[in-house]
């Protein structure tokens, strides 16, 4: 126990950015905030299905970093968390903290996760948000599976993405569709290294009729 509170909070002083609005991820995330804001993207609702969308997304992640993988995966996490700030308890201290990340400013962030995809699986809420936190989980996950080369980092950094919630923030349990995110970002990741073709839909259909055939 003591062994993950200080893992979790090494972790934590690590991932805090400084100055991350002034760095090359804070402009990506910027920019990419921005084509979420667009008429273009809004338009797209009107013709193409959310998978779609999180397709259009993705290659402008691509567009926006050259072509390199890794680094657009890295900022379509930071874009895609309908979040700026995470009410974090620590364990062991007796007081909240808000752990700041890197966003948009106020006015287009806010616009930015209106217009995220939310419909990714059969059975997504039906409600305004629906599983848009479910991005950053997927792209998360496909960013450690990809980027690890000496070991397969995938299904761990999904397993800590869940004891970190449920050790550090307010009032989270683990989440078993968060979990399918995980996984299904781990799987995207893995394909990624073979196929460079290979899209975020094809893995989320394609898995999600697992889950449905099987109930998973």
């Amino acid at each position: 126990m003591i062994k993950l509170f200080y893992l979790n909070f090494i972790l934590l002083l690590f991932c805090i950015p400084a100055e991350a609005q002034n760095t090359k991820l804070g402009k990506e995330v910027f920019e990419l905030s921005n084509y979420i804001s667009s008429k273009e993207f809004v338009s797209l609702k009107e013709k193409i299905n959310d998978l779609s969308r999180t397709d259009s997304l993705y290659k402008e992640a691509l567009r926006i970093t050259n072509g390199k993988y890794s680094e657009a995966l890295f900022a379509l996490i930071f874009t895609t968390v309908p979040y700026n700030e995470v009410p974090i308890k620590i364990p062991l201290l007796p007081f909240i903290i808000n752990y700041p990340l890197v966003s948009a400013n106020d006015s287009l962030f806010n616009l930015k996760n209106e217009n995220l995809p939310k419909n990714l699986f059969f059975d997504s809420p039906t409600d305004s948000f629906g599983d848009k936190d479910k991005l950053a989980h997927f792209f998360g996950a496909a960013f450690i599976s990809y980027s690890s080369s000496l070991f397969d980092l995938g299904d761990l950094i999904g397993y800590f993405v869940e004891v970190f919630e449920q050790n550090f923030k307010v009032q989270s349990l683990i989440d078993r569709r968060d979990l399918r995110a995980d996984e299904l970002g781990n799987v995207f990741g893995k394909l990624l290294k073979k196929n460079k073709d290979i899209l975020p839909s094809q893995v989320l259909l394609i898995k999600t009729f697992f889950y449905l055939r099987f109930n998973l």
